[in-house]
Parts: structure tokens; C-alpha cells; sequence
């Protein structure tokens, strides 16, 4: 683990999608306000480094309307991994015996995390035991979603543009491309400008290839490095046109000819879109597919640089996860293990908030105030980040090699194949980058955990959901849930990434954490 940045290696490569979820008819029926009807600590307006909300702040309370359990609390933490320091100090003082600490995925504001943690936290009232006095926690930290994508039971507001509607951009997702992006207005304009014209020029395509390697700050791309795998420390390359310098290496997808990253991404697309309207699963794209030759003009392409757009924003996304759940949420943890040994917390993670919860473990002292379980839904990082010794690389582990240790309880890994986030665009990217998955084949080797759990550990569990529920899980190490029985529903591109709002899901925290009737 020496040496490794926050937001380093998990032992594979690839990316991933969305996260967040609706507030559906119960939240909808307390006249659930959205942003502007909630309050809470630092998160009026905006909170720190660029998190966007709204409605008014209620400095030492840090409840918010429309959340249907209680008490809770939000703690807010910026890009750099720093947390309100109001926030910190009202977490500290819910009174409880148990503390769901729940970190959202890939959402654009405060009210979406609000709304999915709405319809998540609902059930746990019913389900625990009486001498369980739940308190919530809600991680707010900078991410963001593509409007445009739909999420299961999420009540679209304003003008987004429908699923399917064409490449441009819809206002919401401009705007939190801005907030994302902040200071490269010049840059996202000409981006809408191009994905609304669809110009038939390749020139054009690489004009846009070229704009979102500057919004990831690479004006030339040094090493190419995979998408969720070894980060090398920041090394400067070679002034690029105008002098200007890369400031990190960049992923070899934003660097390859951007027609035929962009070709083989509207292909997947087509994949996903013609699984889904056949009733399958849309398996992983195969080296060779007829789509990395497809034919047609440039115009055919847009779709595919969209996708672009949207791996862009994973990969800053992924390292930010890493960053803010070892500087941020660990560190939290560890001060609340001193100030109140007795409490018991829960993590539970969502997509990229799997990585926050995950990677704050790796801030926490050994045998210091662990959590009691670990629950990851849909988690969008490598299923050999637990290893200790990667199948394809022996002499490495993965990023969270042996950090199953520090949680008293078990970490559940939920995965479904319904997911295509996962079991699509996540092993297309690392191949795309140019890796090489040997003997394993090239999606078992860059595999997320939340589309096939846990690998390469060891005397690991696999369960599916009713087996789980009926008959419990162990009392500590790694365990995979098959959860496709109830995450199954989504729309392209993302398919049931972000259908986690079950009372399922909801009874295997609760089973992790010993806490139930």
C-alpha cells in the first residue's frame, strides 16, 4: 500500500456509470420539495468546493425535508476530500446505537442523493430489532449525471431531454458539466455546439477528442495508463501546442484515434439498446465485433462521442471516490471511533460511492473502531480490489488487499448481470486503453465487483439474494450477492446500474449488521 495516492490502482482497469434514484409515490405523497425544500449543514446554495444544492441552512441540525427517517444527517466533503467542519460535528452528535452511513453514486446535486437516500433508508424502521436505534448518514460529495439517462423511478424535472432524443446536451447536464468542470466554459460550449450540430466531419470528431483531453487538463498524452488501474505519481511531459505542459498521464481511450474509439462506443451502444428491447443481457463486447469496423460516415459517430463525454467524467469521478473516502470519509470514521466507541456503523456505497466507503478503510488504524459491515451496491471498481495476489499479476494485490479485515462484519458485494454500466462499458474501456488480459480473457480480468463480485479471495462466499436473506451471511470476510433478482430494471446506457431501492437490499444491511428482529 505504500506509496499509493488515494485514487489508485484496484487491481483492474474499465469504467461505469450512474447512480442515485427517485423519491417515487411515498416521497411524492409528504410533498417531497426537491432541492429547494431542503435544509442542512453546509449545503445551502452550494458546499464546499463545488457541491451543488440548495434551500436554506440550518447551522447545528443538518436534517433534511423529505428524508422519511431520522435522526440524520448529511456530511458534506469536497473534491479534495475535505468535510464540513459543521457537518462533522453534527454527525458526531446523533444519538444512536447503530449509524447507517450510506455514500451515493453518480449524481449531479444534493437533491438527488437526497432522494435516493429517501427511498433507501425507508424500510430499516421495520426491519430492526427493539433494542436498535438506527441514526443516518447521508455522504454528499461531488459527482455528477447525465440528465438524459434514466434512472428507475426517478421523477424527471424541468426540460431534460428524454432517453434516446439525439447527442445534445441537455441544459441540466450542461450545467453540471460546468459545476464538474468548473472554468472551462470555452471548452463545454464548443462540446453542446458539436453534439447538437453532428457535423459529418471527421475533422470535427477529432476536434472533440482533442476538447476532452483538455478537460482533463492533458494538452499532450504522456503513458497511457488504464482507466481504473495504476495511477503513476504525476510526471510532466513533453509542452504540447503553446507550451503548455499535461499535468498527469491519461488513459490511452482519450488518446487512440477518435474515430474508432468513437466507433467502437456507438456500437456497444446499439448492443446495450438491442439487448434491452430483446429481453437479454448485453454481455461484454468482444475484440473483433462487427461494430469496430462499422461502417457509414461521421454523423454515425456521435453517439459514440457522447460515450466519450461520459468515460471522461468516470474517470474523474474514480479518482476523486478514491480521494474523498481516504481523506475525507476515513478520517471521520476515525475521529467518531474516539469520540464514541460504543456506536456501531454500517457503511453502504453505491456505484462510485462503493469506492468512497471502500477506500475510506484505508484510513482507519488497524483494530481501531471498525465498522461492523461493509455493504456494496453496484460497486464500480475492480472485483480484485480485496485480493491479495491479482490472478494475472502474483507479485500484486489489489488496491484493498486485505482491508476486508478492518470491518468486524462481513463486506457484501451486491452484483447483477442486469447491469451494463458495469458489464459492458467498464471491460470495453480497459481493452480500448490497450490492455491485454492474457489467459484470463479480456473481461475477467478488468471485471467490476458490482457486476460479479468478489474475485480471487479466497474461501469468498457466492449466494444469491433468497439465499442470503434465508439463511444469513457469515460473520466476517468477503460474500457475494447475486442481486439480479430485484436490480434489473434501467434504460441504455446504463441498464439497472441504479435500481437499488428494494427492501431487499435494504434486509441485507440489515442481516450484515447483525441488527435485526
Amino acid at each position: 500500500m505504500a506509496g499509493e495516492r488515494p485514487g489508485g490502482s484496484d487491481g483492474g482497469t474499465g469504467t461505469t456509470g450512474t447512480g442515485g434514484a427517485g423519491p417515487g409515490p411515498r416521497a411524492a405523497a409528504r410533498g417531497f420539495t426537491g432541492v429547494g425544500g431542503c435544509t442542512g449543514v453546509g449545503v445551502g446554495g452550494r458546499g464546499p468546493a463545488g457541491v451543488a444544492g440548495g434551500g436554506a441552512v440550518a447551522a447545528g441540525i443538518g436534517v433534511a425535508a423529505g428524508i422519511g427517517v431520522g435522526p440524520y444527517r448529511e456530511l458534506t466533503i469536497d473534491a479534495q476530500g475535505d468535510v464540513d467542519p459543521a457537518a462533522r460535528e453534527t454527525v458526531a452528535r446523533i444519538e444512536a446505537t447503530d449509524l447507517l452511513v450510506f455514500a451515493h453514486g453518480w449524481n449531479s446535486d444534493r437533491s438527488t442523493a437526497t432522494r435516493l437516500y429517501d427511498r433507501f433508508f425507508a424500510p430499516f424502521p421495520e426491519l430492526v430489532g427493539t433494542g436498535v436505534r438506527l441514526g443516518y448518514v447521508g455522504v454528499v460529495w461531488p459527482s455528477i449525471r447525465f440528465s438524459d439517462e434514466p434512472i428507475p423511478d426517478f421523477e424527471a424535472r424541468g426540460a431534460a431531454a428524454p432517453p434516446g432524443s439525439g447527442t445534445a446536451l441537455d441544459p441540466d447536464t450542461r450545467r453540471a458539466l460546468a459545476e464538474f468542470w468548473p472554468r472551462r466554459d470555452a471548452e463545454l460550449d464548443r462540446i453542446a455546439e458539436l453534439l447538437e450540430d453532428r457535423p459529418d466531419s471527421a475533422a470535427a470528431l477529432v476536434e472533440f477528442g482533442a476538447l476532452v483531453r483538455e478537460l482533463l487538463r492533458a494538452d499532450r498524452v504522456g503513458t497511457p495508463v488504464n482507466l481504473l488501474g495504476p495511477m503513476p505519481a504525476p510526471t510532466p511531459t513533453p509542452a504540447g501546442p503553446g507550451g503548455r505542459v499535461a499535468r498527469h498521464d491519461v488513459p490511452a481511450i482519450f488518446a487512440e484515434d477518435v474515430l474508432a474509439v468513437c466507433r467502437t462506443l456507438a456500437h456497444a451502444l446499439e448492443q446495450v439498446e438491442g439487448s434491452r428491447d430483446a429481453g437479454t443481457d448485453a454481455g461484454p463486447v468482444p475484440p473483433g465485433a462487427p461494430g469496430l469496423a462499422l461502417g457509414g460516415g461521421p454523423r454515425t459517430l456521435w453517439d459514440g462521442a457522447k460515450e466519450l463525454l461520459r468515460q471522461a467524467t468516470y474517470y474523474e469521478m474514480k479518482k476523486r471516490a478514491g480521494v474523498v473516502g481516504e481523506r475525507g470519509l476515513g478520517p471521520v470514521l476515525t475521529d467518531l471511533a474516539g469520540r464514541r466507541p460504543a456506536l456501531r456503523i454500517h457503511l453502504i456505497g453505491h456505484s462510485f460511492g462503493a469506492r468512497v466507503v471502500s477506500f475510506a478503510l484505508r484510513a482507519l488504524p488497524d483494530g481501531v473502531g471498525n465498522p461492523k459491515s461493509l455493504t456494496l451496491l453496484q460497486g464500480a471498481f475492480s472485483h480484485y480490489a480485496f485480493s491479495e495476489r491479482l490472478p494475472h499479476d502474483p507479485r500484486r494485490g489489489g488496491a484493498l488487499r486485505g482491508l476486508q479485515r478492518r470491518v468486524d462484519g462481513p463486506v457484501v458485494a451486491c452484483h447483477s448481470a442486469h447491469d451494463s454500466s458495469l458489464g459492458v462499458f467498464y471491460p470495453l474501456a480497459s481493452r480500448m486503453a490497450g490492455d491485454s488480459a492474457g489467459l484470463l480473457g479480456f473481461d475477467e480480468r478488468w471485471g467490476a465487483i458490482g457486476h460479479d463480485g468478489v474475485r480471487a479471495v479466497p474461501g469468498a462466499p457466492r449466494l444469491d439474494l433468497a439465499a442470503a436473506l434465508r439463511d444469513g451471511l457469515p460473520r466476517t470476510g468477503c460474500v457475494s450477492v447475486d442481486a439480479g433478482s430485484v436490480v434489473r430494471r434501467g434504460g441504455a446506457p446504463s441498464g439497472a446500474h441504479s435500481d437499488i431501492c428494494h427492501e431487499e437490499l435494504a434486509r441485507l444491511v440489515v442481516s450484515a449488521g447483525r441488527m435485526g428482529r
